[in-house]
């Protein structure tokens, strides 16, 4: 799937790169744990150094919002909806042995 991201002008460029990735990850252009792709292959579709798509990556990471692996590429992390939706497993302590 070609994912088309259109930067705004406003600041850094990683910065504009950041809001660019973060929108298409809200709108589900990547679907869940979707891969994103190479930071070389998206540097050169847009023109960019790959220290520019790797410090937005980098944001994208920190924010929780992206999972990467060496080797294995980047991925959409599992949206925060899903993970709020999980129960929390119930707490309980062993009583305790008298000994």
């Amino acid at each position: 799937m070609a994912v088309t991201l259109q930067l705004d002008g406003q600041g850094p460029r990683h910065a504009q790169l950041t809001r660019a990735l973060k929108q298409a990850l809200a709108d589900g252009c990547f679907g869940a744990r979707g891969r994103l792709p190479p930071t070389r292959q998206l540097a050169r579709d847009l023109g960019l150094s790959r220290n520019t798509v790797l410090a937005a990556y980098e944001q994208l990471r920190a924010e929780g919002l992206v999972q990467a692996r060496v080797g294995s590429g980047t991925r959409a992390a599992v949206p925060r909806t899903a993970l709020a939706e999980r129960r929390p497993v119930p707490f309980t302590s062993r009583p305790q042995s008298a000994a």
